[in-house]
């Protein structure tokens, strides 16, 4: 192994949320690499933008990040919803046309379902570059599809993470000690 190795905690909770920013923004490169050669063909959805936003993938969630304050569990939980979402709304993918959208919202609801102290959909909507009323939209569309189970098991965060880790070049998870609780 090189010196260019990121060693991650083993403990999601402890990580550095720009880390996890990455490793996040790195699997929605990934997705949308795949999903966006797929023709649309009639397969619209709320999340859909007509032309994708002038700002990357990876700096939005970064301002996300920064701007609403958002927790390794909050972040976890978007990656949840991807999956979540995907199996439950087949017309959805993540793509240039639907990340930004689904970031915001994905943001908007983790932060509300869990965290005790969270912003206002306005404060949102301004920092996700989208109106109120476009909010509270994709938000009311976005928990019937998940059928409004918004809270993931923490043990599934854990597979999540560990999995975000794993599949990016130059990131590694700590090695476990002795006394390190499993």
């Amino acid at each position: 192994m090189g010196s260019n190795i990121k060693i991650m905690p083993l403990r999601y909770e402890t990580c550095d949320v720009k880390d996890l920013g990455y490793l996040i923004s790195n699997m929605l490169m990934e997705l949308i690499r795949l999903n966006d050669p797929i023709p649309l063909t009639g397969r619209l959805t709320r999340f859909h933008s007509r032309a994708p936003p002038g700002i990357s993938c990876h700096d939005y969630l970064q301002r996300l990040i920064q701007h609403a304050t958002l927790s390794p569990p909050i972040l976890l939980s978007v990656v949840y919803y991807i999956d979540r979402l995907c199996s439950l709304y087949p017309s959805f993918t993540i793509s240039s046309l639907t990340v930004h959208r689904f970031l915001i919202t994905a943001a908007t609801v983790a932060a509300k379902g869990l965290s005790d102290s969270f912003w206002t959909n306005p404060t949102y909507a301004r920092i996700g570059g989208i109106s109120v009323s476009e909010l509270a939209t994709l938000e009311m569309e976005f928990l019937e599809k998940v059928q409004w189970r918004i809270v993931p098991r923490p043990e599934v965060l854990v597979d999540y993470y560990v999995s975000l880790v794993q599949r990016c070049e130059g990131y590694q998870l700590e090695a476990a000690s002795e006394s390190e609780p499993t």
